[in-house]
């Protein structure tokens, strides 16, 4: 997948799911669909980001992370979507709103990634939420976030709308829902914390009745 293409995930996917014994068809896609979006993003060139699934010395590693995590949370009602990874979580970890201190207590902590799994684990919804952005690779540098451009939202559309399939998106800031529209949270960085805890509560209740 390039930075100009704007094709879903391979069609073969929702056939091969159907075949995948033992999982209601809407569990048995997803499935498929994860494995799918590890490939691709394995390939991907995203306008100028940094592909951390393709390139570096970790990129092995990510793809392990993500892959798992995206099994771990395969049934997931939620998918609380953000802007893009930033350089001291997602960059390193792999994985959406996390970082590498939280997964091995070593290497960099991230403020947001702090805060994001704070909330979920205090309102009971880690399993419910399926951690993504809007842009899965990172703009920016290594020491450095950029905002993304609108080509880079564009060719991270079809990652988000396969994992989007049979789940409820909750964008986290304003260009997460200036994206993908919905249900809006406040971002938790720069104060939020409070605002973003109390909008996730609001939300993920009236998505329960």
């Amino acid at each position: 997948m390039s930075s100009d293409s704007r094709a879903a995930p391979r069609k073969a996917a929702s056939s091969r799911a159907t075949a995948a014994a033992g999982w209601p068809p809407s569990v048995r896609v997803r499935i498929v669909i994860a494995s799918d979006i590890v490939e691709d993003l394995s390939r991907a060139a995203i306008g100028a980001t940094f592909n951390f699934y393709r390139d570096g010395e970790r990129a092995a590693l990510c793809c392990r992370r993500l892959a798992a995590y995206l099994e771990a949370h395969r049934e997931a009602p939620i998918l609380l979507v953000g802007e893009a990874p930033g350089y001291r979580g997602t960059r390193i970890s792999g994985i959406p709103f996390t970082s590498e201190r939280q997964l091995t207590g070593a290497g960099p902590a991230e403020v947001t990634a702090t805060i994001v799994h704070r909330v979920l684990t205090q309102l009971c919804l880690e399993q419910e939420v399926l951690l993504w952005n809007v842009v899965p690779t990172h703009p920016g540098t290594a020491s450095s976030n950029r905002q993304p451009t609108r080509t880079e939202v564009d060719a991270g559309r079809p990652f988000l709308h396969a994992l989007a399939r049979g789940r409820r998106p909750v964008a986290v800031g304003r260009l997460a829902h200036a994206a993908i529209g919905g249900p809006y949270v406040r971002h938790p960085a720069h104060g939020g914390a409070i605002r973003f805890a109390r909008d996730l509560e609001t939300v993920s209740a009236s998505m329960r009745r």
